[in-house]
This record gives structure tokens, sequence and C-alpha cells, in this order.
């Protein structure tokens, strides 16, 4: 008992011993892991609207490297238009008073709407600005009557589960009184859809990657100018975000994998019998804050 005793020491300072190789030893396989997984700092990176059919390879990312890009961009003298202040108040009065006409039309007709317009409102919404000026967007015009009926077809499929099963009670009840459904005759009827995907990133002429700073920001500042552009040609559009669709919609339009669907427009005018909800937009003092 006594030798014992006296050992008893000894063995508490050797299992301490023992504890404190293990937590070193855990501890540092723990550091490694986490700097082997972590990411360096990418703010301009849009997590949403993955559709989960990246090529493991091409999304692979690699140490950040210049991309080749000029290192020197010209610079050349700029002249704004500048108005009296009369004339300016005159103009944002009658550029609000434009777009406050804006609604959102599911009812289309098929009557012909003449393809230059459609080509000036996207180069007006190509005028966008992009991070670092990668212009990270690519718009699909689609016009032919089969090609619209099939992304009819993947739509209104999808749509009908996202009504049942995907979307919850509470949307769809909020849905109810715009009397919306998963029905979408416009895409059909509508002598256009116009289809914007974000590029995710871009390729450079050797094949390697180019970093698109903020590409989601980017397409979606293009988007709100399309829709100013197509309110002021007298077209009309509803806006539509069709939910697990876009993995689909970019096979069906042979469209590569680092872009991704945003947003689909069905583009034309409103039929005669065209109604829209009795809806009234929030007052400036609810929607400005001056500090």
């Amino acid at each position: 008992m006594a030798l014992f005793s006296s050992l008893t020491p000894v063995f508490l300072a050797i299992i301490c011993v023992l504890i404190g190789v293990i937590m070193k030893k855990t501890n540092g396989e723990k550091e490694k892991c986490d700097a082997k997984s972590k990411h360096p700092s990418r703010p301009w990176v849009d997590e949403d609207l993955k559709d989960c059919t990246d090529h493991p390879l091409e999304e692979e990312e690699g140490e950040e490297e210049w991309q080749g890009l000029e290192e020197n961009v010209a610079h050349i003298p700029f002249i704004g238009e500048r108005y009296s202040e009369a004339e300016m108040i005159k103009r944002s009065q009658t550029f609000y008073e434009l777009l406050n006409k804006r609604r959102s039309v599911r009812f289309l007709s098929d009557e012909p709407v003449p393809r230059e317009v459609i080509d000036n409102v996207i180069r007006t919404a190509g005028t966008s600005p992009s991070g670092a000026h990668t212009e990270p967007w690519t718009f699909v015009v689609v016009q032919d009557p089969h090609l619209k009926h099939k992304i009819r077809e993947i739509v209104e499929e999808e749509e009908e589960i996202n009504y049942k099963k995907r979307m919850g009670d509470r949307w769809v009840n909020d849905l109810k009184r715009l009397r919306t459904n998963w029905i979408k005759e416009y895409l059909d009827t509508a002598p256009y859809l116009i289809l914007i995907f974000k590029q995710v990133y871009g390729r450079l002429p050797n094949g390697k990657k180019k970093t698109h700073y903020y590409n989601e920001i980017s397409v979606s500042i293009a988007c709100g100018i399309l829709l100013a552009a197509l309110q002021n040609a007298g077209l009309y559009t509803v806006t539509s975000t069709p939910l697990n669709c876009g993995p689909q919609l970019r096979v069906l339009l042979q469209r590569p994998a680092n872009e991704k669907l945003l947003l689909l427009l069905p583009v034309g005018y409103p039929k005669k019998e065209a109604t829209v909800p009795a809806l009234t937009r929030k007052p400036l003092e609810d929607i400005m804050v001056v500090m």
C-alpha cells in the first residue's frame, strides 16, 4: 500500500502528459482541416440560385491569379449632360410618371413586335454597370413557337409542384389575392421570351476562369434597366423567377455551366381584355429616409 501510494503521483503525471499530447495532436489535425477547407474571402460571389449542375472540374477553386486583363485602360474626357434645375425637375417627374405606369401584365397578346425594338432594349440593358466591367450577363431571346412551348411545359410542371408542395401555405395564400397559379399561358402567346442568365464566371482566351465580381448584383441592375427600357418602348412583361426550372431551361437553351438563370420575361403587348390587380405603391415617405 505504501508503494502504491508513493507511485500514485507518478501515474497521475503520466496520465496528464498523455492527455495533453492527445489533445494537442487532435487540435493540430483540426487546424489543418480548417485551413484546408477554408476558402479565401470573396464577397462578390453570390451563393443563391445555384442549380447544382456544375461540373466539378470547372467549379474547382484555384488560387487567385492575375486574369490577363489590360493593366492600363485609356481614360478619356467625360462631358455629361447638364440641365437647368427646372428642366431636371421636369424630366425627373416625366420619367417617374412613365415608370409609375409599369405593371406586371400576365395577359399578353400574340401580336408581332418589331425585332429591332427587342435589340434596342437589350442594348440598353447592356449599358448597366458591372463589377470590374465584367458584363456578366447573357440575354437569350426566344421567338420560336415550339421552343416557347417547351419552356412553358418545363415551367408549368415545376410550378405546379411549387404551388402544391414547395412554397408552403403562407406563400400560396399571399398569391391568391393576385390570382396567380401555375398556368403560364403567356409563355406561348408572348411574341418574345427573354431569359436573363448571370455568368458566375467567364473564360479567358487561354481557357482559364475569369472572375465575375458581384455577378448577381450586376445582372439584377441590368434587369431593372431592361424593365425601364421596355416600359419606355410601350411593351409589357411580368417578372418571372421560375423556381427549380433553371437547370432544365439552361440545358434546353444549350447554355454553358457557368450561366445560371436569373429571370424570365415574356414580352409583348397586353391583350385587349387584360386586367391587373388594383394595387397601390408605398408613398415616398415610406421608402425614403433623409439623414
